[in-house]
């Protein structure tokens, strides 16, 4: 009884131990993301999505809420800096659903680009078309 409790705890120790490292990896693979759709490089960011999801499994959807640009999301970010084809890019991929929930300060995506006064932007027309 006492080898089974023992062995349990070790390998939830490893476990955790694992879980750490892999949290830790993926925030290195996501480092320099908002720098990459700041300068509007479809390609560079399409391999990140790629990279990510095939390392870690995961999707845009999984991993989109956490990440911060100065404050931004990463559509957010697109608009304000005019990357149009990173922005495009993000917009396709995130499910329809998740573009319609408010973001960490309450507002959807249509309801932060009408206040802002970026309803012009192709990134915005995309959305609305999406939506």
């Amino acid at each position: 009884m006492l080898k089974i409790v023992k062995t349990s705890l070790a390998i939830t120790a490893l476990g955790l131990g694992f879980a750490g490292a892999a949290q830790a990896d993926i925030n290195d693979a996501l480092a320099n993301i908002c720098t990459i759709v700041q300068a509007d490089d479809k390609g560079e960011l399409r391999k990140k999505i790629r990279l990510v999801e095939s390392d870690y499994r995961l999707k845009l959807r999984d991993y989109y809420s956490g990440i911060s640009c100065g404050g931004n999301s990463l559509i957010r970010t697109a608009i304000l800096n005019n990357a149009v084809e990173a922005g495009t890019l993000l917009v396709k991929k995130m499910p329809k659903d998740d573009l319609s929930t408010p973001e960490k300060d309450g507002k959807t995506l249509q309801a932060w680009v009408s206040e802002s006064g970026h309803q012009d932007s192709p990134i915005a027309e995309v959305l609305a078309k999406r939506l």
